[in-house]
């Protein structure tokens, strides 16, 4: 009987292929989870004071994951320290 192999198996390095999609796949689910939490919490937490929830909104949904580490490491702490939400 004769196997077919799925185009990403073929040749010497298919695990290595798969091993690489499977990890990319991973940090790309997760940076999307980031994303999507980050525009959540600015959305719903972020004082309206000086505009600061729409232009952390902005910064968020135009520079996707980046903007969400960002408002991560730079303005939540901040929020979070001053507010205490």
């Amino acid at each position: 009987m004769d196997h077919v192999l799925p185009v990403f198996m073929a040749g010497t390095f298919g695990w290595l292929r798969l091993t690489i999609m499977f990890f990319a796949g991973t940090v790309g689910l997760a940076l999307m989870v980031l994303w999507i939490w980050m525009l959540v919490e600015v959305l719903t937490r972020e004082t309206d004071e000086a505009n600061m929830r729409l232009i952390w909104a902005l910064v968020i949904i135009f520079t996707h994951w980046l903007g969400g580490l960002l408002y991560l490491f730079i303005r939540r702490p901040e929020r979070i320290r001053k507010l205490g939400k």
